[in-house]
């Protein structure tokens, strides 16, 4: 199902009645291509909640329109708009059992949608199986761990096969590991019944993992929207870099002179068309090549060995962050005991903004085209 947002907006009015309305969606315009998985990803507060409410009817927008496909669904009621709906805290009911909590849908369809028991039935432990707890449907859900509820709940919202189905920071109780398990099954669970999907998280890693396309939000304003390595290796502003990636990107004050890129004093790259001024550069942690004849020098606070990886630790006059992190191959071998260490830059790693106002992007590098 073709899910398209018009002009959507949404605001709410301001509690202490002095700075006007709250805008929490503000002129959202998208269109979700049927059976994709799409990640709205963002900060606390950015508005991903209230846009994945708008979509299923919990809220109603200010202005704009909602479709799936030719429907013109905004001020639809959320039970008729045949949406699955999962919860970060799964909202399951304690006192019925996994089968229970599964059919409870079922049981509430009225007229030509009404079901007998044994269809019922059949729906309820097909979507069991389908999540893979078809072995604990005679359990309460105090009997299961956080995965398990999890699974129930993403049963629960696919047993009447919506035809979107939405998932509002469906693993942010879990552990570490449980939550790796569960965005591969979520993905899974996607991709095995081709239901447009639409995933809320304030995890990129999470977002960027499974999703088909990421749509990052800031302050209710779509920041950039596309396909999870293109958001990554294209930002179209200094939020979006910043938001995407870990180890974080390392952020520097710089300048453009004669179509040179400088980090401080340090002239590090040629960047041809952007013309000179003050800018804010963007060096991914895995754009490092280590040179001793390299042009980026920083002052070496420590080496850590993760493995596959060395992760050398740095300080410099021009970094807005504390630290510089820069990913290097274990095999590169750093003298621990130096009290600088340079580097050269990977060009398509390396990303130059504007310094004021939205901080656009102003140059990617010609192999990143």
């Amino acid at each position: 199902m073709k899910v398209v947002l018009q002009n959507l907006t949404k605001r709410f009015p301001d509690r202490n009645k002095k700075g006007g309305d709250v805008i929490a969606v503000n002129d959202f315009n998208f269109e979700i291509p049927d059976g994709k998985l799409i990640g709205l990803l963002g900060p606390s507060g950015c508005g991903k909640s209230t846009t994945l409410n708008l979509i299923s009817g919990l809220e109603a927008p200010t202005s704009g329109k909602i479709l799936f496909g030719e429907d013109d669904v905004t001020r639809l009621p959320p039970e008729n708009r045949g949406v699955g709906l999962v919860f970060q805290n799964y909202a399951l009911y304690p006192h019925l059992t996994v089968l229970e909590n599964i059919l409870f849908p079922l049981q509430n369809l009225k007229g030509a949608d009404k079901l007998t028991k044994p269809q019922m039935l059949e729906k309820a432990k097909a979507a069991a199986k389908l999540v893979q707890i078809d072995g604990l449907l005679d359990r309460k859900p105090s009997e299961m761990s956080g995965g398990q509820q999890q699974r129930v709940a993403i049963a629960r919202a696919l047993v009447k096969m919506p035809r979107v189905l939405l998932l509002d920071e469906p693993l942010s109780n879990l552990d570490a590991r449980l939550r790796l398990q569960t965005r591969e099954e979520i993905r899974r669970i996607q991709q095995e019944t081709g239901i447009t999907t639409i995933f809320v998280t304030h995890d990129q890693d999470e977002a960027m993992s499974i999703s088909d396309m990421i749509v990052v939000m800031k302050a209710g304003v779509v920041q950039q929207i596309g396909a999870p390595q293109d958001v990554y290796d294209k930002p179209v502003n200094l939020f979006v870099a910043t938001f995407l990636g870990t180890p974080p990107i390392n952020v520097f004050d710089g300048q453009v002179k004669n179509e040179k890129l400088f980090v401080g004093n340090q002239a590090v790259l040629p960047v041809p068309g952007v013309k000179d001024q003050q800018v804010v550069v963007g060096i991914r942690p895995e754009g490092f090549i280590l040179d001793e004849q390299g042009p980026l020098e920083v002052s070496l606070r420590r080496v850590e060995v993760m493995g596959r990886d060395t992760s050398v630790v740095s300080t410099h006059p021009a970094s807005r962050n504390a630290q510089v992190r820069s990913i290097i191959p274990a095999r590169n071998r750093v003298d621990r005991n130096a009290p600088t260490v340079r580097f050269s830059l990977m060009p398509d790693k390396v990303h130059v903004f504007e310094a004021e106002g939205e901080n656009k992007a102003l140059w990617a590098s010609p192999l990143d085209q």
